[in-house]
């Protein structure tokens, strides 16, 4: 049984992370001029708020209910939509061999990465099935966001390196 206090720092650490992402994506959206751009991490910083507000709302379950708390709505948010509408010739064009759009889409993935691995070592050494269910939730919503973020990064990566000099040789 994994004592409460640990299952405690991961939850703090799960939110620490959506803020840390809100504080991110809110920043280099207000930092671009690009349309397209901007609009991909406005969405990304209100999806960080959504998560904070329910890791809020698990703490405060946690207190009372244990890891029955878990079982709250789990349901994942759905990018499939927000993918399609940002994954656009748009977003590509306002991105093209734009070091600034790279390197955010960057520190991004590496954000939703660590992400990931914290919350799957979690899953991993957790013992009680209700615990380790709970984390892999958290790490496969963060990998929704991962996904999107790499999709769009490998949209833009090809015209990036071509606008930098690096042709094939």
């Amino acid at each position: 049984m994994q004592i409460p206090e640990q299952i405690l720092a991961i939850l703090k650490k799960a939110y620490q992370i959506e803020v840390d992402g809100y504080t991110f994506y809110s920043m280099t959206a207000g930092k671009t001029t690009k349309p397209a751009v901007k609009e991909l991490f406005e969405k990304l910083a209100h999806d960080e708020i959504q998560h904070q507000a329910y890791l809020k709302e698990v703490m405060k379950n946690y207190d009372q209910m244990g890891t029955s708390a878990f079982h709250a709505k789990q349901a994942a948010y759905d990018l499939t939509e927000f993918s399609q509408k940002i994954f656009t010739d748009r977003f590509r064009e306002q991105a093209k061999g734009a070091s600034f759009e790279m390197g955010v889409l960057s520190v991004g993935m590496t954000l939703e990465n660590n992400a990931i691995a914290h919350f799957s070592s979690a899953a991993r050494d957790a013992r009680e099935q209700d615990v380790k269910a709970f984390y892999q939730f958290l790490s496969d919503w963060e990998k929704q966001h991962f996904d999107a973020l790499q999709g769009l990064f490998n949209s833009v990566r090809e015209d990036f390196w071509h606008a930098g000099g690096f042709a094939a040789f």
